[in-house]
């Protein structure tokens, strides 16, 4: 075990894959997780068992999405309600399940995009957000456009998108991550601009955070003290920066005015508990614990001799 992080934001990480894997079963590579309102886990994974849903302690409740259902999972979403958004960013698909994984709603169809860059959705998307005021649909459309759009909770009706490509405020370089808060504020992980863009509901830009690595995740916490988790890719040379400090990976704590509370891990990428390889998603359940789901095979596994699975999910317990 490894103890992250200070104060009220100290954290007890065992380094090893969290959730107990019968044998056959693996992750290849953990790409999003979030938590439901019963603190149950969805791991999205590139594994043999795409949709992997654990209790707190990390014990398998059930699995789904198996036979082909998906192309390459990325981003998977539980609203308010419980129901459950997965994104594929291979197959442009954007379709809303029950938790049990029976089809609900089909925001896009498999392999139907529009051009790469019209600024029309929906091109590679990356995840989704569900507004908890009114059940709007969010959309991160972040591979093929640089857009945000937002879609009527029946899908139905585009009702606005912003957003172009570029390096100015307001542009992306890469919308990679969505979250929205209480009051309606969205957050933008602006992966490759390297920082967190918050947005008023009506998609007026409010504010810039810079000073990240790569900002792939983006997540806002459910409690009484609304949290924002960012989860940050390694910013160096990987051949070079092997033990380079404070460039990431790691997973940053603020508030929602974007002060910086915390900072978990100044470790380079690794095994060892404490350290990161690729944060692509972040979940908080009820007690304050973080689960980070990695894509440490995409990042470093597959390029490895022989190519080799990685740790992909790490649970944070908290003890501050």
């Amino acid at each position: 075990m490894a103890i992250l992080g200070s104060g009220r934001f100290t954290y007890e990480v065992s380094g090893e894959n969290w959730g107990k894997l019968p044998e056959g079963w693996f992750y290849k590579e953990a790409t999003s997780v979030d938590v439901d309102s019963k603190d149950n886990v969805y791991v999205f994974n590139r594994g043999n068992h795409p949709m992997i849903v654990f209790d707190t302690e990390g014990n398998i409740l059930r699995s789904w999405g198996e036979g082909g259902v998906f192309t390459n999972p990325h981003a998977v979403t539980i609203a308010p309600d419980d129901t459950v958004w997965c994104v594929d960013n291979v197959d442009h698909s954007i379709r809303q399940f029950t938790p049990e994984g029976k089809l609900l709603m089909t925001l896009n169809e498999r392999n139907k995009h529009t051009p790469p860059m019209s600024g029309r959705p929906f091109c590679s998307p990356t995840r989704v957000a569900i507004d908890p005021r009114n059940g709007e649909i969010l959309v991160a459309d972040g591979y093929g456009n640089a857009r945000v759009h937002r879609v009527s909770p029946d899908g139905k009706r585009l009702l606005a998108s912003w957003g172009e490509s570029g390096t100015e405020p307001g542009q992306f370089n890469l919308v990679h991550d969505i979250a929205i808060d209480r009051d309606g504020y969205i957050y933008i992980g602006d992966r490759e601009n390297r920082r967190v863009q918050v947005f008023s509901p009506n998609g007026k830009l409010e504010a810039r955070w810079p000073d990240f690595s790569r900002t792939a995740a983006v997540h806002v916490s459910k409690g009484k003290e609304q949290l924002v988790y960012v989860g940050e890719y390694f910013a160096g040379g990987v051949r070079y920066y092997h033990s380079a400090m404070r460039l990431g990976p790691r997973v940053s704590i603020l508030d929602t005015k974007g002060k910086l509370l915390a900072r978990l891990s100044d470790q380079p990428f690794g095994d060892e508990p404490g350290r990161f390889y690729a944060p692509h998603a972040v979940a908080t359940d009820s007690k304050g614990n973080i689960y980070v789901a990695e894509v440490s095979y995409a990042e470093f596994g597959r390029n490895m001799e022989p190519p080799r699975e990685l740790r992909s999910m790490q649970k944070l317990v908290l003890k501050g």
